[in-house]
This record gives structure tokens, sequence and C-alpha cells, in this order.
């Protein structure tokens, strides 16, 4: 149990530079102490951004100062996610996982098994759970004024038409590239979160883009154990916006557009506690309703602070840490049985 506790970050890309490093410095009982980048422009906006850190070359750099750590977040290509953060564990330093968790299921359970025979603390980055968008779809569910559900919707799309230079689209299986693994982390979590285990998988997982080397183009369907229907999208070439979510429900629906602001509001320096921080655009609220009885919903402000405040208060007072892994591990498992099913062009059912 610590006060202050030293965070190591491996990785300053997009995870590490817009997510964790921020979210970090932002939370009372956490401080960014040593920071992994082998890019030297990141190492130089490290230092710049972050002065009272150690910036490090590389994973082995870090490793060298765990006696300085308390905390351990691997957000490096998806690839070295397993020995990365088995490497932690073998040193006692509870972990922060960026989603997607591990490239299999079986790799996931591995990792937990290992932090579990450690008494290592061990958690993942589901940030998407304190989206203000999902965080007003689980109010309005808990309301119970959609009656039963019987049918979720949920699309994260974008305009990307051309490919990226980057790992995560690179076609070789172990880089746990494409969209199924990138925004499919989120979006499958986010359904089992709210309507629980899926007993079957249906998906149409696609190569849209001339030359892509995986999936930009995807559609799950889930049957939850509890009867809910759940249909996930996820495109990199959704030129127009579709609604973010539509809930049915026997007595009402409830559609809500727009996506949450906090990953571009980080981007463009604001902090958690800033004024308008996770605040949407008012003419994104959501409606709820049947036709000509409808009324506006206004979104509920997202909180990606409270995953590292949870975080904190795990290493402080030895409580539990925010995301289970055996979550992370679930989703997984429903993404591999999405590839078999694209795969296959069938329904795989899921134990």
């Amino acid at each position: 149990m610590v006060d202050e506790a030293r965070v190591g970050i491996l990785g300053y890309g997009i995870g590490g530079r817009v997510f964790h490093a921020p979210l970090v410095a932002a939370t009372p009982g956490l401080v960014p102490a040593v920071l992994a980048t082998g890019n030297p422009e990141r190492a130089a906006q490290a230092r710049a951004e972050y002065p009272g850190a150690n910036v490090v070359p590389d994973a082995d750099a870090l490793f060298a100062r765990a006696g300085e750590l308390d905390l351990i977040v691997v957000s490096t290509p998806n690839r070295t996610h397993v020995p990365l953060t088995l490497r932690a564990i073998e040193l006692g330093l509870p972990v922060v996982v960026d989603k997607p968790f591990a490239p299999t299921a079986a790799e996931g359970e591995r990792v937990v098994a290992a932090a579990k025979e450690a008494g290592v603390g061990l958690t993942v980055f589901q940030n998407r759970r304190w989206d203000s968008d999902f965080l007003t779809v689980r109010k309005v569910l808990e309301s119970g004024r959609l009656g039963e559900v019987f049918r979720f919707e949920s699309r994260f799309d974008r305009w990307v038409p051309k490919i990226k230079d980057n790992w995560r689209e690179l076609g070789d299986p172990a880089e746990a590239g494409g969209l199924l693994y990138d925004l499919g982390a989120h979006i499958v979590d986010q359904a089992l979160q709210l309507f629980g285990p899926a007993t079957q998988v249906y998906a149409e997982v696609d190569r849209r883009r001339a030359g892509v080397a995986v999936d930009d183009d995807v559609f799950i369907a889930l049957r939850h154990a509890n009867g809910v229907r759940s249909q996930l999208w996820a495109s990199a070439l959704a030129g127009l916006r579709n609604p973010r979510f539509r809930v049915l429900g026997d007595r009402a629906t409830f559609t809500k557009y727009g996506l949450d602001v906090q990953e571009p509001q980080i981007k463009e320096g604001l902090r958690p506690g800033d004024p308008g921080w996770g605040v949407e655009p008012a003419a994104n609220a959501g409606l709820l309703g049947v036709q000509g009885e409808t009324e506006i919903v206004p979104t509920e402000a997202g909180r990606y602070e409270t995953f590292y405040a949870r975080v904190a208060d795990a290493l402080r007072e030895d409580t539990r840490f925010p995301v289970d892994p055996a979550g992370a591990v679930a989703a997984l498992r429903v993404i591999e049985a999405a590839h078999r099913s694209g795969a296959k062009g069938r329904v795989v059912p899921l134990g």
C-alpha cells in the first residue's frame, strides 16, 4: 500500500501519450515516473510534457528501474502485451494493460493465472466503460423506462479511407490488428457489460480498402444468455454518421448520436477537472420514447479519470482494481468466435 504511486509507462504512442500519461498525471496519488519509448521525437515530447519523469529508450531500461516503481502500464503494440505483462508480474508489480488484453483468450487466461498465483494486481484499460454515451445508455437502462429490452445496437464508425502506416494494419495474426481487435474490443466489452455473457456469435469480417491486410469493416451479432440480441458494427469506411446507440424495449426506444469527446479533448490539451471536460454537445443528446412521444435525454459527462482514480485506490487501500481481466478474456472469446464465424459464414456457439 502506497500514498503516492510511481508509474512506469511502456509505450508513448497514441495510448501512452494521449490516454495513460495525461490521466495518470491528473490522478491524485499517481505520478508518471518512467516513460519508455524508442522514438526520438516522442522521447523529446515526453521530456517536455513530463519534466519530472525519466524517459528511457526501451522496456529493458524501464524494468531496470522496477525497484523505483509501484505500477506498470503496458501501452505497446498488441503482440507485446503478454510478454511485457508477465515480466512485470514476475517482478511483483501491478499492471494496467491496454486493450486488447492479449491476442488470444488462452494467452489472456495465462496472464490472469500468473497474476493470481503471484498475488499481483492486474487490470485492463477498458476506458470506454466511462464514455459519456455509454454511461447515458446504462442510466437509461437502469431507469426501467425501456421496459424489457430485446435488442441493443452499437456502432463505432470512422472515415479512414487510406491505410495507416502502423502495426494495427499488419496482417500477422500475432499482431492482433484490424478493427475487430481494435474497436471490437470496446463494443463487445460494452455489450457484455450491459447484458451479460453471450451464447452465440455471428459475424461478417471484411477487408474493404484496397490493399488492406486486416479487417476494416465488421458486423457482430450476439445472443446473450438473457435473450437480448446485440448487433455491433465497426467500420473504417463510414462517411456519414449513424446512431452510436439504439436500444429497443417493449415500452420505448432510446437512440443516441455522436461519439464521446474525451479523446479529442485530451489531444487538444484539456484534462479532467477543466471546464467542459467530458461534456458532449447538447445537439448529441439522445431521444427516449415512442413515435410522437419522445423526450430529450441529456448526455452524462464522460469520466475516464474514474479508471485511474480506482487504480490509485487499489494501490493505496488494497481494494479491487477497476476492470476484472476475466471480463477482457470473455470479450476475447467473443472476438475469436467472430473471426471463426466470419471465415465460415455461420453462427458459432459459445459454451
